[in-house]
């Protein structure tokens, strides 16, 4: 049995990350803070510790504390992060800024996991190839284009700065699964017999469902190599046809009615958002940062390195996904 601490605990992922750890047998750490919503970590196996990533003393304190009373952790999976925010600095603040404060007092107090899973984004990638749509390789240089993107590249770039760091890394493409509101919203739309996509352009979407995604974290821990970095997703991509479909014979839905937005009506609206939020100092879903994800046309990658270094593949493929997903809003109420 290995010490696990995960911090993001209380979002969607990390959920997740703690369940699967619990399930393996280990001793599972969820990293909250005191405002935390704790809806879906109820398990009693779960031992809660408070961090405060926004004080390097408090936050040094902390797992001093827990060091002396209960021993190093063998894993760490950072999973702490924001994909949204009013100013643009707290990308850098959170996904690079919290990462790093973690990963110092760590060091400073001589206790290096055996592992330091990073979990990151494709957006790290940036545009990519948009005219042949090959997918992303392990060895294309990142170019991320948005500053999300690139607050999670200066995260990875400061773990491979460091020395013999046993780090690892996940640039995870679309997540999904119950409890997720971003495509749940999109299930809802096509429940109501609209399905919105953006640009007339081929998109091509990939997909990994939560519980796959848990599940490669763990193995990667528990057998993967250190200090590389890997895509995670389905071996396959979808257009958004496909994903329409796929989602409307899952709710039983015959009629749906495609409408297309040209990408020039996006900008302007995720333009007006973006500014809207601004004057009312909460993080909006639509901002510059989301059109420039929402006009990428490509996002294919090669998952081969991880499916040969850890053996993963997933259970889920995008119709069993969306099923289960459904399945679990509507007996929540949510569909």
């Amino acid at each position: 049995m290995a010490k696990v601490l995960i911090t993001g605990a209380g979002g969607f992922i990390g959920g997740y990350l703690v369940a699967e750890a619990l399930k393996r047998g280990h001793e599972t750490w969820a990293a909250v803070r005191r405002s935390t919503n704790r809806e879906f970590l109820t398990d009693e196996r779960i031992n809660f510790i408070e961090l405060d990533f926004t004080s390097e003393e408090t936050l040094t304190a902390a797992i001093k504390a827990h060091l002396d009373e209960h021993g190093p952790w063998d894993y760490v999976v950072h999973n702490l992060g924001a994909t949204k925010a009013t100013n643009y600095s707290d990308f850098d603040r959170i996904n690079h800024g919290y990462m790093r404060l973690l990963v110092d007092v760590l060091t400073d107090l001589d206790a290096v996991p055996r592992v330091f899973l990073l979990m990151s984004s494709l957006s790290v990638m940036g545009p990519g190839d948009e005219e042949n749509y090959t997918p992303f390789a392990a060895d294309d240089v990142p170019q991320p284009n948005t500053r999300y993107g690139v607050s999670k590249l200066k995260a990875e770039t400061y773990l491979q700065t460091l020395t013999d760091f046993p780090y690892t890394i996940f640039r995870c493409t679309g997540v999904y699964g119950p409890h997720e509101r971003d495509y749940y919203m999109m299930m809802k739309s096509i429940k109501c017999g609209f399905d919105f996509s953006v640009g007339f352009k081929k998109q091509m979407l990939t997909f990994i469902y939560v519980e796959d995604l848990a599940r490669g974290v763990m193995d990667a821990l528990e057998r993967g190599p250190l200090r590389k970095a890997y895509y995670m997703s389905e071996a396959r991509a979808y257009t958004q046809r496909e994903f329409r479909t796929i989602v409307a014979q899952e709710l039983g839905k015959k009629w749906v009615i495609p409408i297309v937005c040209p990408l020039w009506v996006v900008r302007i609206v995720c333009a007006i958002a973006e500014r809207w939020g601004r004057w009312r100092m909460k993080p909006t879903t639509l901002n510059g940062d989301k059109y420039k994800l929402l006009a990428q046309r490509n996002w294919q990658c090669d998952t081969a390195a991880a499916r040969r270094d850890f053996a993963f593949e997933t259970q889920f493929d995008l119709r069993a996904g969306v099923r289960a997903a459904i399945a679990w809003y509507r007996s929540a109420g949510w569909l």
